[in-house]
């Protein structure tokens, strides 16, 4: 393709904008024949979708599920339901099937001959086989991040883009199962182009309200920013959750009897099964909107042997719609999502509006899923990590040019979006199999990484890779005089970061990669609780620290010799608790001050220095004690889903020492919990680094720690939360935007997910916390924010793990220690969004590698736009999503749209041509047609 101008490049008003850069074929259209089957437009439309729902991993491995392994635990095995399926659908052209988990149907697709691929490829073509949601996995939507669910959405869209071309390609989402619904996903899927999202769960008591009024299917606004209809997605919700109606279920694995139809016998039933689908057929009628209504005929890995449910299926309808002929006004037919939906868009009537989200999700007054929010920490984390380096690899691998051969850790990052995977609603040993997955991805990852910095620097100097830093350990550092560091920034514009290593000296020359001797390291000593959580694995006794400056989309060289070892001086050692207050009650840079109370030792106050803001401010640790489920109130316990503290009052975990080394404080607050507050350099927030565990249970009780902040700030009940980790909703203490809540648990019943920032503020101030992980919090009480940080229980909660969320390993038997950090900011609330935003993205994406100076950029993009993907596509091309990360009306300056020149963005990088697509990069964006919703409003 010849050079193109590209002036516009993208003007991004909140939309996350995808380009392929490249020379792009356009695809064939899809040349399906009709493959909806006839409605009858006065009677009453049943569709029934023949359906299973696979799990990518939750009572067994992924490994297990897809062979059928391990059926002690649970007897099923996917490859054999699609092998029964496509037999099954070539007996009858009336049978219709959906598929949804690509990660499975990618292992079957790669195992079948030449003559299955045509066979399956006709049934997709004639829409006898269709795809919905279509990603590599049903994504979790309270515990993840928006950039990872974008990557596993398209690695499995891709997959089905390439094998089937346009007939492939899902018009519906499809999330059955996951336990609420983020707006965020909403707004992702109508960017990526579906016309209709449908899911089984929510709150029982919206559930009941909205059966009442008829507004079960609804139009979801999912974006504050975006214009009408961008983010607009018709949305409906399962009459059953996602399972047949009772008595209907004809899988191997149910009980219900199948359709018994020989006259000549005694247990005839044809008339029984009839009448009992009419009564359920109209009952349904009555609380949807139009004469057509949706059957899910399928459950949990069901259809392995499908001759089973498409033999009753074919009598079902055979004989419902015979009853036609007597006066019957229920016409039955094998359908799919798509076409279901396409009737309701036909249909032409206006939608109820919605605006927020679907959470908290309960099923009943005291079983609130609010729990699984933070379940798993440490995976959790393990997660957030994965996906920095995921984009590192990727970055690196387009900005020196190197031939992909490398197998990169995608598959493994988008298994573990799976709705059970990072929400830690899974079985131990499979959270042990997806962070396997996930290390054995970085190790992987890792060649390239460092194929990339030698062509870069021109270093052949063998490179380590210290992965065990959060905990002080890296053998190179610990034993070493002189090494370098690299220092790597995977965002589009420059950052500064404190660089933490473990070192055994107690002074050291640090030099940048001019050799200039201008960044003066600290050496502090290392604190008791790091040495009691990295047990054997390490030996220093310090750590060097010292503030790294590194370019957009680059890395950076810092040299480290040592200067003199022995004994840490005088003004470093670690200093005793006296009797008496504390000599110094504050610690303070440039930026902020931070003040403690000097009887308890505690966090008692934060000062912003340049805006000349101050707040009280307290932060302490809690723990609840978890209902066991023997409870005049209900017998529902808490659980890896379930959150049920058996009291609103959290128990104080008592204090017992602090400590101060240069600008931090040591906290000990129990022999299970500790914390270091720091302030570093210039980075313009306080980091709360957390050390929690193994927590005690020879009280026999559960414990849910939360640290809890109990600022000055008037809040008035309403706390402000991410969704997804892009744009924000506000909440409100006991209060539902759609219904007049009847709260029954007053803590789990007002706690949401946060995936990278929560905030509370008033009029005059706003103080933010970034996470670096995604966990559940709230504000209980009026100016304050508690964040959970670990869960420790001793029973199931009945919700199909079979299992008590009991974490040990081999290294902590006594129980998992969880080491983490939080960041505070405290700005003026018009010009908050402008610190904590990218304070946020550099919590997600911040990969620090521990030789000269490279950046992939010409310059650094302006403050609103976010450097999202940059990987490669094929040979010729590259991936690329710009991405405004700015809420409309969330800053003076950064909310306004943004135009980037595509040609002088890059350093390596001639761009020939660019073409825009979707979200998903399935679809060319000028070739993308939703059906058009009317909501009842007329907005």
């Amino acid at each position: 393709m010849a050079a193109v101008s590209l002036p516009l490049a993208a003007l991004l008003p909140l939309l996350c904008g995808c380009v392929c850069v490249c020379a792009c074929v356009r695809a064939r259209a899809c040349v399906r024949v009709q493959s909806c089957h006839a409605t009858k437009p006065n009677l009453l439309n049943v569709h029934l979708v023949p359906h299973t729902h696979d799990d990518v991993g939750w009572l067994k491995t992924v490994d297990q599920y897809y062979y059928g392994d391990r059926n002690d635990i649970q007897h099923a095995g996917v490859q054999y339901i699609l092998d029964s399926v496509v037999d099954q659908l070539l007996k009858n052209p009336d049978r219709r099937f959906i598929y949804v988990e690509t990660a499975f149907f990618y292992r079957w697709w790669k195992r079948q001959s030449a003559d299955v691929r045509r066979t399956v490829r006709r049934l997709v073509d004639e829409g006898r086989l269709e795809f919905v949601n279509g990603g590599w996995c049903m994504s979790d939507e309270a515990t993840t991040h928006y950039s990872a669910v974008i990557d596993q959405m398209t690695m499995g869209l891709r997959f089905l883009n390439d094998t089937f071309g346009p007939c492939g390609r899902p018009r519906v989402a499809w999330h059955i199962d996951p336990f609420g619904h983020a707006r965020e996903h909403a707004s992702m899927f109508a960017q990526m182009g579906y016309d209709g999202f449908f899911f089984g769960r929510l709150d029982y008591q919206d559930r009941s309200r909205r059966r009442i009024a008829r507004e079960q299917e609804l139009l979801w606004r999912a974006s504050d920013s975006l214009t009408p209809p961008m983010a607009d997605l018709f949305t409906g919700i399962l009459p059953n959750g996602y399972n047949p109606p009772e008595g209907f279920c004809w899988d191997q694995s149910c009980d219900d009897p199948p359709i018994r139809d020989d006259p000549d016998l005694e247990d005839y039933n044809v008339d029984d099964v009839v009448k009992r689908f009419l009564a359920i057929a109209n009952t349904q009628a009555k609380v949807y909107k139009t004469n057509h209504i949706i059957m899910t005929m399928g459950s949990d890995f069901q259809y392995e042997n499908a001759n089973l449910w498409y033999k009753n299926l074919d009598k079902l309808i055979r004989y419902v719609n015979g009853r036609q002929a007597n006066g019957s006004r229920v016409h039955a037919l094998y359908s799919t999502p798509s076409c279901y939906l396409q009737e309701l868009h036909r249909a032409n009537l206006t939608w109820a509006l919605k605006t927020d989200d679907f959470f908290p999700y309960a099923d009943d007054a005291h079983d609130l899923w609010t729990g699984y929010f933070t379940s798993r920490p440490a995976l959790k984390r393990y997660e957030r990590i994965s996906n920095g380096n995921l984009q590192t690899c990727n970055q690196l691998e387009i900005l020196i040019k190197w031939p992909p051969y490398v197998v990169l850790p995608e598959k493994a990052m988008a298994v573990a979006q799976h709705h059970d995977a990072v929400s830690g609603t899974e079985k131990q040993h499979v959270a042990d199999d997806y962070a396997r997955r996930l290390a054995g991805g970085w190790l992987r990852c890792q060649v390239l990484v460092s194929n990339s910095l030698a062509a870069l620097s021109g270093s052949t100097a063998e490179r380590i890779y210290c992965d065990k830093l959060n905990v002080s350990v890296c053998p190179l550092t610990e034993s070493s005089s002189k090494f370098s560091v690299n220092v790597y920034n995977p965002l589009a514009r420059p950052v500064s970061w404190p660089v933490r290593l473990p070192v055994n000296g107690t002074s050291y020359k640090v030099s940048d990669a001019e050799g200039e001797n201008k960044y003066s390291g600290d050496v502090v000593p290392l604190s008791a609780a790091t040495r009691a959580v990295r047990r054997n694995r390490g030996f220093a006794v310090n750590e060097l620290v010292f503030q790294a400056r590194a370019p957009p989309l680059g890395f950076t060289t810092y040299s480290v010799s040592l200067l003199r070892d022995g004994p840490p001086a005088a003004s470093t050692r670690r200093r005793t608790p006296t009797a008496g207050k504390p000599s110094r009650p504050s610690i303070y840079d440039c930026f902020l001050r931070v003040t403690f109370d000097p009887d308890t030792g505690l966090l008692s106050g934060l000062s912003n220095l340049e805006t000349k803001q101050t707040i009280k401010l307290t932060q302490n640790f809690y723990w609840y004690n978890a209902s066991d489920g023997n409870n005049s109130k209900s017998d529902q316990p808490s659980g890896a889903y379930i959150f049920r503290p058996n009291s609103s009052t959290p128990f104080v975990i008592s204090r017992t020492a602090k400590t101060e080394t240069v600008q931090e404080v040591r906290q000990w607050f129990s022999p299970w919990v500790s914390q270091v507050v720091r302030l570093h350099g210039d980075s313009r927030a306080l980091e709360l680094e957390w050390t929690v565990g193994p927590l005690p249970i020879d009280d026999d009780l559960g414990k849910e720690v939360i640290t809890r902040l109990d600022s000055s700030i008037q809040t008035a009940e309403y706390f402000y939360t991410d969704s997804n980790g892009r744009e924000i909703l506000q909440r409100k203490k006991d209060f539902r935007p759609t219904w007049i809540l009847r709260q029954s648990e007053p803590v789990a019943g007002n706690y949401y997910p946060i995936n990278s920032r929560a905030f509370i503020k008033d009029e005059v101030d706003q103080l933010t916390v970034v996470t670096d992980r995604s966990q559940g919090g709230s504000s209980i009480q009026n100016g304050s924010l508690e964040i959970m940080l670990h869960r420790r229980l001793l029973y199931d909660d009945v919700r199909g793990v079979a299992e008590p969320l009991n974490e040990t390993s081999a290294l902590f038997p006594e129980g998992l220690v969880v080491r983490g950090r939080l960041l505070l900011s405290l700005d003026r609330p018009p010009t908050a969004a402008d610190a904590h935003r990218p304070l946020a993205q550099q919590a997600v994406l911040g990969r620090w590698s521990p030789c000269l100076q490279f950046s992939g950029l010409q310059a650094a993009l302006p403050p609103a736009v976010h450097l999202l993907t940059l990987t490669q596509w094929d040979e010729d091309s590259v991936l690329l999503r710009l991405e405004h990360q700015f809420q409309s009306r969330e800053s003076k300056e950064n909310s306004r749209p943004v135009t980037v020149n595509l040609q002088k963005l890059f350093s390596t990088l001639e761009i020939l041509g660019a073409s825009e697509l979707n979200l998903s990069a399935n679809q060319w964006k000028d070739e993308m047609k939703r059906f058009h919703w009317t909501p009842q409003t007329g907005m």
